[in-house]
């Protein structure tokens, strides 16, 4: 992979965006904002700049990466909608839902980018800095979250530079992210199945499809197997802390992520406490827990005790991402 690269930084704005247009064009990586995380785009057509984007996060090449792409037109050229999928696109987009549908005849994402599968994960973001890169773009960008691979998923610019400073060309700067976590992830299969649950619940999904989705098999997640679509190996989105689910106490040194009012035992002692949402608010816990978990570690604990998320809501995405973080490695 290219090393000590001049990693640029400019504000978002129409320079930015047109810069970021002729940097992926010429197989370059940039960083840019999403509603949900920042991501890391390459040309999703150019398995070269796709290989250099493994490269610079550490990826498994077994793992595949999401299309953005403006517009449902754009979306329609790379992957196969039936009815249901077309129902979910439309009522969704753009937003924080990733559809995984078959690959069109002649689909230009490269083989590299859907890891040799015969579909294809596609999303639209609802961030204005996005949707200017992608127009001026004017084709697929793949994006994965814009960090060292299982390492916590970027929600400033700055948890951009951190990691990837000197391995990719350009970061625009657009601010914190509203979401905070991925997107959801829907295969759009002969039954629909929610393959990674992320920033739009389950429930809405289900709402609109009249039907519950169906869930992947147990060993769908696990390190040893391909996986159906990004973010599903079993250890992923990791501090170099050890994360302690579900903590009812504070053993001396830990450090807390909180959620809510309560006050656990040992809090006193604890290394640092930084709370997800006093309010026991989902919606802000999610936007809080990437850049929570970060601070918390870069304090240097050795250990995250977590509080208990109620698991509905975003909650489900929130503790999706807490249980990867917590797989021994």
């Amino acid at each position: 992979m290219k090393t000590g690269l001049e990693t640029l930084i400019l504000p978002a704005g129409a320079a930015a965006a047109e810069t970021a247009a002729r940097r992926l064009a010429a197989g370059g990586l940039v960083a840019f904002p999403t509603e949900t995380v920042y991501g890391l785009g390459a040309d999703a057509a150019n398995a070269a700049a796709i290989a250099h984007l493994y490269a610079a996060k550490g990826r498994p090449a077994f793992n595949p990466l999401i299309a953005h792409v403006a517009d449902l037109a754009a979306a329609r050229a790379i992957g196969r909608f039936d009815a249901r999928a077309l129902r979910l696109a439309e009522a969704f987009w753009p937003g924080p839902l990733t559809l995984v549908v078959p690959k069109t005849e002649g689909c230009p994402v490269a083989d590299l980018a859907t890891a040799g599968l015969d579909t294809v994960a596609i999303r639209i973001p609802a961030h204005p800095v996005a949707e200017a890169i992608l127009r001026a773009f004017g084709g697929a960008v793949v994006a994965p979250s814009a960090n060292i691979s299982g390492h916590v998923s970027p929600t400033l610019a700055a948890h951009v530079a951190s990691d990837l400073a000197g391995r990719i060309d350009l970061i625009v700067d657009g601010g914190p992210v509203a979401v905070g976590v991925e997107s959801t992830i829907v295969g759009c299969f002969d039954a629909p199945m929610l393959l990674r649950p992320g920033g739009l619940s389950r429930e809405r999904i289900e709402a609109v499809l009249g039907a519950p989705l169906a869930r992947p098999s147990v060993d769908a997640g696990s390190d040893d197997s391909q996986p159906l679509a990004p973010g599903m190996l079993a250890s992923h989105y990791a501090p170099r802390a050890q994360v302690r689910l579900d903590a009812r106490d504070v053993a001396p040194g830990e450090a807390l992520l909180a959620f809510g009012p309560a006050r656990l035992p040992g809090l006193d002692a604890a290394s640092a406490v930084m709370n997800l949402s006093p309010a026991a608010d989902l919606d802000e816990a999610a936007a809080n827990l990437f850049g929570h978990l970060r601070s918390l570690d870069a304090k240097g604990a050795r250990t995250i005790a977590v509080m208990t998320i109620p698991d509905e809501g975003l909650g489900e995405a929130i503790n999706d991402r807490l249980r990867r973080a917590a797989v021994a490695r």
